[in-house]
């Protein structure tokens, strides 16, 4: 199995997969957008999901690289990471943000939002413009339903410390298109 998906190792840090994602397009079903944040995750982080070991809910970030880990945040929205490393580490990116750009009309109606700018800002909101569920989660980001395009030209990119982080000191592990407009939150002195 390759782990090379869109130009992208993603047997690589969660760092470095997370910094090279932004650009990158990434559709469910024919709908999404290009990657304008993400966050990183590894073993070693107590911020981590898999911080302590595998658990029936994240057995997929302990799984292959270039595979999706989608859990339930909160108990309200579904969540997507691209897992990292080789396989049995227990690493992972969580796609922050989308800029939107193929289905909207399907975005639109799945949030029942139509600013263009809130229908991927956030998690959450990305989870629910692309209808990805627990459905999707383990399943290959090389195939369908998954999609992913590599980055056209260069990117500039902004780095900040994670969102929402209370389990451990904060790391810079948090990236995205600097100046983009669809961000879910700005980054610090940008």
């Amino acid at each position: 199995m390759t782990t090379f998906i869109a130009g992208i190792d993603f047997a690589a840090p969660s760092r470095e997969v997370a910094r090279r994602l932004i650009g990158v397009t990434v559709l469910v079903d024919g709908v999404g957008g290009r990657i304008v944040e993400t966050e990183a995750y590894d073993r070693e982080d107590p911020a981590s999901h898999s911080f302590s070991g595998p658990t029936p809910r994240n057995q997929a970030m302990f799984g292959a690289p270039g595979h999706a880990y989608v859990y339930l945040s909160y108990g309200m929205h579904w969540c997507l990471n691209f897992v990292c490393r080789e396989e049995g580490h227990g690493a992972g990116v969580l796609i922050r943000a989308l800029e939107p750009v193929l289905g909207l009309e399907a975005m639109r109606a799945r949030r029942g939002q139509h600013n263009e700018r809130l229908l991927c800002a956030g998690p959450g909101r990305v989870c629910q413009a692309l209808g990805v569920t627990r459905a999707h989660n383990a399943l290959a980001l090389n195939a369908l339903p998954f999609e992913l395009l590599p980055r056209s030209g260069r990117v500039r990119i902004a780095v900040g410390p994670r969102i929402g982080i209370s389990k451990a000191v904060d790391l810079p592990w948090r990236f995205g298109l600097a100046g983009s407009r669809f961000l879910s939150k700005p980054f610090p002195g940008a």
